[in-house]
C-alpha cells in the first residue's frame, strides 16, 4: 500500500539526512591535523511477507519466489576511515607524525576518563616545560616528558627517544621517550572531540609500547599528519546523497497522490 511507501521514504529521508551530517563534518575537518573521516553504513528494515519463498501453492507445489515488501532503511553504524593522512613537512622540531597505526596517550579531565588518545603530533612545551598537544586545552603527553626552556637542538628519533642540548654543553641529554598505543579494534574507539579518542568495550584496552616495536609505527620529526578526508570524493558522495534524498521526497509525493486518488474514488 501507499502508506508503506510513505513510511519507507520517510526512513530514507531520515537516514540520508544523517549521512549528509556526517559528510558535512568530514568536509569541515578537511584541514584538521590527523583527522579521520567517517562513512555511514545502512541496513534495510523488517519485511512484510505476504507469501514466504518456498511456501506451498494451491496445487501443492513449492513457490519459487515469495511476495515481500520492505519497510525502509536505517543507519547501522558509522565507520571510521583510519587510513593514514599525508605527512606535511613543517620544519618544527616538536611536530611529529606517526608512520603507522599507533596513537599518542594524553591526560584529560577525569570527567572524560582521565586519559585519551590522539594522532595529532602538534606538540608544544607549556610553562613548566611539559610536552603537551597543541590544542585549546593543552593536554599533557603521557608518559610525562619535560624539556627545559633553554633546550636546543631538540631531536626526536624514529623510536620516540627525545634528546636535547643546553647552551655550553656538547653532550645531549635525554628527556624521555614517546609511547605509541594500538587497539585490537580501533574502529571501536569513541570520538570525543579535540582530535581525541576514548577506548570502549568494543575497541579493547590500549596496547602500549615504544615506537618501531609491536607494529604501532615510527615517529617522523618535523612532520604533521594531515586529514585523510578527500574533499573531491566527499563532494561526489554529497551530490549522490542529495539526489537520493530528492528521490525519496518524490516517493512521498507519489504515495500521497496515490492516497488522494483512492480517497477521491471512495467519495465518488
Amino acid at each position: 500500500m501507499a502508506i508503506a511507501a510513505l513510511n519507507s521514504a520517510a526512513t530514507g529521508l531520515r537516514s540520508l539526512s544523517f549521512k549528509i551530517d556526517v559528510i558535512a563534518n568530514n568536509l569541515a575537518n578537511a584541514e584538521t591535523n590527523a583527522f579521520k573521516g567517517s562513512r555511514v553504513n545502512f541496513e534495510d528494515l523488517i519485511y512484510i511477507n505476504q507469501r514466504t519463498p518456498g511456501a506451498r501453492t494451491i496445487s501443492n507445489e513449492i513457490s519459487p519466489a515469495g511476495i515481500q515488501v520492505g519497510l525502509g532503511v536505517r543507519v547501522s553504524n558509522t565507520q571510521l576511515d583510519l587510513s593514514q593522512g599525508a605527512p606535511q613537512e613543517t620544519g618544527n622540531p616538536l611536530d611529529v607524525a606517526i608512520a603507522g597505526d599507533g596513537f599518542f596517550r594524553v591526560q584529560v579531565m577525569e570527567s572524560a576518563g582521565g586519559e585519551a588518545f590522539t594522532r595529532n603530533g602538534n606538540f608544544f612545551r607549556n610553562v613548566d616545560g611539559d610536552l603537551v598537544v597543541g590544542s585549546r586545552d593543552g593536554y599533557r603527553v603521557l608518559p610525562a616528558i619535560q624539556i627545559p626552556p633553554n633546550a636546543q637542538d631538540i631531536t626526536i628519533a624514529a623510536d620516540g627517544n627525545i634528546t636535547y642540548r643546553t647552551p655550553g654543553q656538547n653532550l645531549f641529554a635525554n628527556a624521555g621517550q614517546l609511547e605509541l598505543n594500538r587497539f585490537v579494534n580501533p574502529q571501536g574507539l569513541e570520538q570525543i572531540g579535540g582530535n581525541l579518542f576514548r577506548p570502549s568495550d568494543a575497541s579493547g584496552p590500549a596496547l602500549s609500547g615504544p615506537p618501531a616495536e609491536g607494529g604501532a609505527g615510527e615517529i617522523r620529526q618535523n612532520y604533521l599528519e594531515s586529514s585523510n578526508v578527500d574533499p573531491t570524493k566527499e563532494l561526489v558522495t554529497l551530490i549522490k546523497t542529495q539526489r537520493s534524498f530528492e528521490l525519496n521526497s518524490q516517493s512521498i509525493q507519489t504515495a500521497d497522490q496515490a492516497l488522494q486518488t483512492i480517497a477521491n474514488l471512495r467519495r465518488g
